[in-house]
């Protein structure tokens, strides 16, 4: 009897255990799915975005709405440094907000940005934030953007190495679209939609 009893107590434990591995296996498996094709938590680092995100908050960037639709003027985004941009990290990423599609011109001018020949309402940014020119957006000269690329800005210009400086990136280069702060908790919250 005893016997029986303990061989019925090994089975639910090594039952137990069996089914705790494949709960800790599949769980693994999602979060692996959700990261790579989903979402992915990203860190804010440096003050290149400031006002609208500061430096060590944790936001998430979803992948899902450029696999099916277009990344839009406006959009935060999240993406690879572009080949020869030197980072701390062996690869880093850069938070930027899109300013030019495919096809726009864009020129800065007189520490103003110029899209398709209008002036650019950047009522976004803080108030007295100048857009100097850089080694890609040179004064007074107008750029198109290329096909398959998109140019990008930070929000505090004149502490943010952005397009201004290497250019229009690849879409490819494109992780996803910032879209939740969650870190700290008084900043939790969704990122605003910002359309020009």
């Amino acid at each position: 009897m005893k016997d029986k009893f303990y061989k019925n107590q090994r089975g639910s434990i090594g039952s137990f255990i069996l089914d705790f591995i494949q709960s800790i296996v599949l769980a693994l498996a999602v979060f692996v799915l959700l990261y790579l094709f989903v979402a992915q938590p990203n860190e804010v680092s440096g003050s290149s975005m400031v006002p609208n995100f500061i430096n060590k908050e944790y936001l998430l960037t979803e992948k899902i709405s450029y696999a099916f639709g277009e990344i839009k003027r406006g959009d935060v985004v999240v993406f690879k440094a572009p080949a020869g941009e030197a980072c701390a990290a062996e690869e880093c990423e850069y938070i930027k907000r899109v300013i030019g599609l495919p096809g726009d011109r864009v020129m800065v001018k007189d520490n103003q940005v110029y899209l398709n020949g209008q002036l650019l309402d950047q009522s976004f940014l803080s108030d007295g934030v100048l857009t100097k020119p850089g080694q890609y957006s040179e004064e007074g000269v107008e750029q198109t953007v290329p096909q398959g690329y998109y140019l990008c800005f930070g929000d505090n210009r004149e502490h943010s190495r952005d397009g201004r400086e290497f250019g229009p990136i690849k879409k490819d280069l494109i992780i996803g679209k910032a879209f939740l702060k969650y870190w700290p908790v008084s900043a939790i919250g969704l990122i605003p939609t910002v359309r020009f």
